[in-house]
């Protein structure tokens, strides 16, 4: 008699099916080898058929899904718009919608001569305000950002603004026209209201109405709180620009000044839609008025009227219930203010925007309301230049691009040239470095120096102001790791001057040889060719040289520092011993200098020998 062992027969399984056809095949042949006595007529009217057909149609349906969800874990296969959203949010691809172009707008007013007749009367010129709103011919809308003042005058008393005479009697001007230039961005501008009721909502979500918002312009509540949009909720800090009333406004228009923002929140867009969501803060203002994080022991449960517990569930997600991820106010009414609308339309040729919509002007001066009704009657308005900037919303495919990209770029600055691409990427507006360097600062093992250089209006370089030099140090705060320092030093001018002297060959026009040679010395040491601690090699300049057509020889090469004066040319005042700093022929500056040869005209001399 045959005994039990326990063990049953293992069957024959494969996982090799990948659709119906396959599944089908597979289960016949299962059917067949295991079950030959219990259905034997597989054909498509069958019974067994109509099993094989119900299965091979589940496991092909379970296969297809499950390619689908695994193609939705890459940016490259993903399709589904919840899922590329997450995979372009994971990597901190920004979601945008169409972006608003940018142009310049000149207004013209014309406005009444001074008792003189030498010039346009000062208490009537106008400032046109900001949020004035004009309208091209394709119906697309311009609003001016900043406020343009027709007072305004240069160091030396001058308006700015351009005139003309417009009318005279008996060669007496009697009215000017003036014109002076602001800039506008396109879009319109919506105010929506949001009720929040009594109930705090940590991260609470506010969904604002039209699609492609390019700015929220402001957002407060009824208690005369601002609130600020920041990159993450972590951040505390921004950084607002104010205008630069120093003596150097000339150099560096605007002013970094940080600014700390409890009341903070951030955007996020749906792709769908490209409608945007405000998401407030984690923090109750009511609730947490002094302390940063809440005390821990109020989340305590007390259990007075009995002596025997079991396990008590706790939510960690009170302790979210601080100011480190912001706050906002309860049983208010919060106004935002945003500009919507963009698109390649919106970057109109020039001169297409020539209507005023709304013009909101004001006197700072004493004018009667009738010639101010007849300067507001006078004014017109036109694009000189095309508009640029409108973009179409990105596409899905445009957006998955910017994911690799993004996923290698870094928000902090590790090596020097993370901190020399930082600089060069302060907005313009703050102020312009022209050059900059990063070297380890050999008294300090935790510090490097940064050496900056600026340019004038004549491409010469100067030594940056210190209101830049302030915005670079604000700007660069949030970037640095928690041990580095950095000191921001003025990079050092070495001018110099070039002498030569040639021998030409006696067939050929010796001034024109001679004029070609000076053309592309001065190109050589154009200062756009030039960085800091960039040596000056002389094999270079001699290769240079002798290239020139008709050069036959060159007889001397002869690279000096000038610092003296000479009339009314003003040099810098840095020594530098250039044969001392010669090594191969090569002419090797200071660390934190900088070449330049200052005045080309004057300071590269030729000499023709024979």
């Amino acid at each position: 008699m045959a005994t039990k062992t326990g063990l049953t027969q293992v069957r024959q399984r494969k996982y090799l099916a990948k659709d119906f056809n396959a599944f089908r095949e597979q289960l016949l042949e299962y059917a067949k080898l295991y079950y030959p006595d219990k259905i034997k007529d597989f054909s498509e009217a069958s019974l067994g058929g109509l099993l094989l057909d119900f299965a091979s149609y589940v496991g092909d349906t379970f296969s297809f899904y499950l390619d689908h969800q695994f193609g939705e874990l890459s940016y490259d296969t993903a399709v589904e718009y919840g899922n590329i959203e997450n995979l372009l949010k994971t990597a901190g691809v920004k979601i945008q919608g169409a972006a608003p172009a940018i142009v310049p707008l000149t207004f013209y007013v014309r406005v009444p001569a001074n008792q003189n007749g030498n010039g346009p009367d000062m208490n009537s010129l106008p400032i046109i305000q900001a949020n004035t709103i004009c309208s091209a011919d394709n119906g697309v809308e311009f609003i001016l950002k900043d406020d343009i003042n027709f007072n305004d005058t240069n160091q030396d008393g001058t308006l700015k603004a351009k005139y003309i005479i417009d009318k005279t009697v008996n060669n007496v001007p009697q009215s000017y026209i003036l014109s002076a230039e602001g800039e506008a961005i396109s879009g319109k501008e919506k105010i929506e209201t949001f009720t929040i009721g009594n109930e705090f909502v940590p991260f609470k979500r506010l969904s604002l109405e039209q699609p492609n918002v390019s700015e929220i312009i402001s957002m407060k509540d009824d208690l005369g709180n601002d609130y600020y949009e920041v990159s993450n909720l972590t951040d505390d800090t921004i950084y607002l620009s104010v205008l630069n009333t120093k003596s150097d406004a000339a150099f560096v228009k605007n002013r970094i000044k940080p600014k700390l923002v409890p009341y903070r929140y951030v955007t996020d867009t749906t792709l769908a839609t490209r409608q945007t969501t405000i998401i407030l803060g984690g923090g109750n203002a009511e609730s947490f008025e002094d302390d940063a994080l809440p005390d821990p022991t109020s989340f305590a449960i007390s259990l007075p009227y009995t002596k025997t517990f079991s396990k008590i569930a706790i939510n960690p997600s009170s302790m979210l219930n601080s100011k480190t991820l912001g706050v906002y106010n309860t049983n208010t009414t919060m106004t935002v203010t945003y500009r919507y609308g963009g698109g390649l339309n919106h970057s109109v040729k020039n001169d297409s925007i020539k209507s005023i919509k709304l013009l909101n002007m004001t006197f700072p001066g004493d004018v009667s309301s009738a010639t101010a009704s007849a300067i507001r009657g006078s004014t017109e308005v036109t694009n000189l230049d095309d508009a640029s900037g409108g973009e179409d919303a990105m596409t899905i495919d445009e957006l998955k691009q910017l994911i690799p990209l993004m996923k290698n770029s870094q928000e902090r600055m590790v090596t020097a040239p993370d901190v020399i691409a930082r600089i060069y990427s302060l907005p313009t507006t703050f102020g312009r470095i022209f050059r900059t360097s990063v070297h380890p600062d050999p008294n300090n093992r935790q510090a490097s120096n940064i050496y900056v250089i600026s340019r004038n209006d004549s491409q010469q370089l100067v030594i940056s102001p210190d209101t830049l030099k302030e915005n670079l140090k604000n700007y660069l705060t949030p970037y640095r790791q928690l041990s580095d320092t950095f000191n921001i030093l003025d990079a050092k001018i070495i001018n110099i001057g070039c002498n030569f002297e040639v021998m030409i060959d006696p067939l050929l026009n010796k001034s024109l040889v001679l004029q070609q040679v000076l053309i592309r010395l001065k190109d050589y040491f154009n200062i756009k060719n030039f960085t800091i601690d960039q040596p000056i090699i002389r094999d270079d300049i001699l290769s240079l040289i002798s290239n020139v057509q008709g050069i036959m020889s060159i007889n001397s090469l002869i690279i000096n520092n000038i610092v003296t004066n000479v009339g009314s040319r003003t040099y810098s005042n840095v020594s530098f011993n250039i044969p001392m700093n010669t090594i191969n022929n090569v002419i090797v500056p200071p660390i934190g200098s900088i070449f330049e040869i200052k005045y080309p005209n004057y300071d590269i001399i030729g000499k023709v020998v024979t």
